[in-house]
């Protein structure tokens, strides 16, 4: 499978993350890529029309995005449990959302941040922003008990999550009044699948 990749990206990481917790990561040949929200990456429109990462190719020409649809191939693929059957299924997909929707979030902030100038750059919006996060992480904090007790694609996109806070931003501190929740996550990024994906510029 060929992957279309960005080191610092949360959604390409929770892929790579996936494959090494189901033992498959050699199988994925990775493809530089240059994903922006301004500057279309033409690489990346031949896997994906939105221009986004991750997009993946199959050996047989299949194209697949966006990190949902890969992480549960990859879970087929390797015939694993990231995607658990019967009820737990909804409770692990809703856990998922919530993960990828703090990212969805904190990714509006950066570009707020990064490409807009300062005379058009909106303040109520990354305050809007900002309280989606907030709000993300109070849920995780209360059902860290039932999440953290297992390794899923809701606990890996959450731990996901909360790597991009400490990598894009640092200041933030959302520790304090989630302490539950920095234990798991100190703990959970011992993981191979995760201290070996962390983010990174250069």
């Amino acid at each position: 499978m060929e992957l279309l990749y960005a080191p610092t990206s949360p959604y390409v990481r929770k892929v790579m993350a996936c494959a090494i917790e189901l033992g498959i990561a050699d199988r994925i040949v990775r493809l530089p890529s240059a994903a922006h929200p301004l500057k279309r990456d033409e690489r990346i429109a031949i896997f994906n029309p939105l221009a986004k990462v991750p997009a993946a190719k199959l050996a047989d020409g299949t194209l697949l995005f966006d990190s949902r649809v890969i992480c549960e191939y990859l879970d087929d693929l390797g015939n694993g449990s990231l995607f658990p059957r019967g009820p737990q299924r909804w409770q692990v997909l809703t856990e998922q959302a919530l993960g990828d929707g703090l990212l969805d979030a904190a990714l509006l902030t950066r570009y707020e941040n990064t490409c807009r100038s300062d005379e058009h750059r909106s303040a109520d919006w990354i305050d809007g922003q900002m309280t989606k996060i907030a709000a993300a992480l109070d849920q995780m904090e209360n059902t860290v008990a039932e999440f953290g007790a297992r390794i899923s694609i809701g606990s890996l996109t959450i731990a996901c999550a909360l790597g991009y806070l400490d990598f894009r931003f640092a200041s933030f501190d959302w520790r304090t009044t989630r302490t539950a929740l920095a234990v798991w996550f100190e703990t959970m990024s011992l993981r191979p699948s995760l201290r070996d994906t962390f983010p990174t510029d250069g």
